[in-house]
């Protein structure tokens, strides 16, 4: 619902099409000529079977579209990340070239350091790389890749993040070319089962990390200028940011995955704890570097994808994840970006002003990433009882559907009351947006 509230109902509107494409034409159409004329047992669970029809056939389709989806990102982009990516390259030869200033807010980290950090990194890449591939070449060839991609990607998240702001960071979209890049290398080595798909799985996740830090270090670093803070130190604080996240998020991710299975699960990617992203570069990587890939389905989804943008579709992309997320998900996301529409009609009938429409937005986009950051808290924390072997109450073992409507009905309304309420009168200020 949070999700749902901060993109919006017409995005989140976008989004659901695609469950409603997935779920309500293409799974029943295809398990029907699937099962026609079939002599069917009497208890044969439908329910189950949609299930695997979906996961078996329209997931293949969605990824196709996503691939067609990422691509027209990226294309639609490429003034941007020409512009990003020419910068970039400048700026390293400015700073490689020796130059200097004396003036405190332009000063950034010796290019020296720059330098060794990027090749204690890549050796380190290297080994982790080697130890999942078992072949040096390949291990090799993927650390090169990932320094160049790595490289080039970031400076494109970074500067977009920079100019536009973090909502334009086309992460999924760099990922998935890398994916596909790493993927064809690895073939081209003669890199084949579980070592080469965790090579590709390496090479993707260290970029896909790369730029989603890029875009928040740039975002810091824009607050900063404006605040006149010393680049050099902001730029130290994240590095350390990024070290001890990194090695504190190994407990928690450790407490959901055990705690999921010793619930019945089968830990991340199961019905309980679900990573699409992870599970679409998983099906990826091992599609092309296994040859198993269902090559007939990812190009119809890709000729979906095509005539998505010949429709003028706002989001191919957006209505291609749609049928590639679960149902339930979807379906929480559309609620959300329902909820903002009757936000957006209340201020409309109470006659806001831009400066109250601005609070509103504000109160409701901080209420929703707090619901966001609260479902995920509140998650962990079950997982941390199951990883404990921690009984719950017997309320909670089997609470009433009811209830859940109840407490869905109660937080609908606290997301449209309280960003409301905090409009603020007429002629006060109007507030600064909330980027996001």
């Amino acid at each position: 619902m949070g999700v749902g509230y901060i993109i919006g109902p017409r995005l989140a509107a976008l989004n659901f099409s695609g469950g409603v494409l997935a779920w309500g034409l293409l799974t029943p159409m295809i398990a029907y000529f699937k099962y026609y004329g079939q002599e069917l047992p009497a208890d044969f669970d439908w329910a189950a079977t949609m299930v695997t029809v979906w996961k078996s056939y329209v997931r293949p389709i969605a990824i196709g579209g996503m691939l067609v989806g990422a691509g027209f990102t990226l294309f639609k982009m490429r003034k941007s990340l020409a512009t990003g990516i020419a910068r970039s390259v400048g700026d390293v030869k400015k700073a490689a070239s020796g130059e200097h200033t004396e003036i405190r807010t332009e000063k950034d980290i010796n290019f020296k350091w720059i330098m060794i950090g990027i090749l204690g990194t890549a050796v380190a890449t290297f080994f982790i790389y080697n130890y999942f591939a078992q072949n040096v070449v390949a291990a090799l060839v993927a650390t090169i890749v990932m320094i160049i991609a790595g490289f080039f990607f970031a400076a494109v998240s970074g500067y977009l993040v920079g100019i536009i702001g973090s909502s334009n960071n086309p992460i999924s979209g760099l990922t998935l070319s890398t994916l596909v890049v790493a993927a064809i290398l690895m073939v081209a080595l003669g890199m084949k089962g579980t070592q080469g798909v965790a090579a590709v799985l390496g090479v993707a996740a260290v970029v896909c990390v790369a730029a989603a830090v890029a875009g928040e270090m740039l975002q810091d670093l824009k607050a900063g200028h404006f605040l006149g803070g010393t680049p050099w130190k902001m730029q130290v604080g994240d590095i350390i940011g990024v070290v001890v996240s990194a090695a504190i998020m190994f407990i928690p991710l450790l407490v959901l995955h055990e705690g999921d299975i010793k619930m019945g699960g089968t830990g991340f990617g199961g019905d309980k704890l679900p990573a699409p992203q992870a599970s679409l570069m998983a099906i990826l990587s091992k599609g092309i570097v296994a040859g198993d890939m269902e090559w007939i389905l990812i190009f119809v989804g890709m000729l979906m994808g095509v005539g998505f943008i010949l429709m003028n579709v706002k989001s191919p992309m957006l209505v291609s994840v749609g049928m590639y997320l679960p149902l339930g998900t979807t379906f929480a996301i559309f609620v959300g970006g329902m909820i903002k529409g009757i936000v957006e009609r209340v201020n409309a009938k109470k006659g806001f002003n831009d400066g109250q429409k601005s609070r509103v937005e504000n109160n409701g986009v901080l209420l929703a990433a707090g619901l966001i950051a609260g479902e995920a808290l509140i998650g962990l924390l079950f997982a941390g009882l199951a990883f404990g072997e921690i009984k719950l109450f017997e309320f909670f073992a089997q609470p009433s559907f009811l209830i859940s409507l109840v407490v869905f009905a109660f937080i609908g309304w606290l997301l449209v009351q309280i960003p409301v309420k905090n409009a603020g009168k007429p002629d006060d200020p109007a507030p600064p947006q909330v980027s996001m």
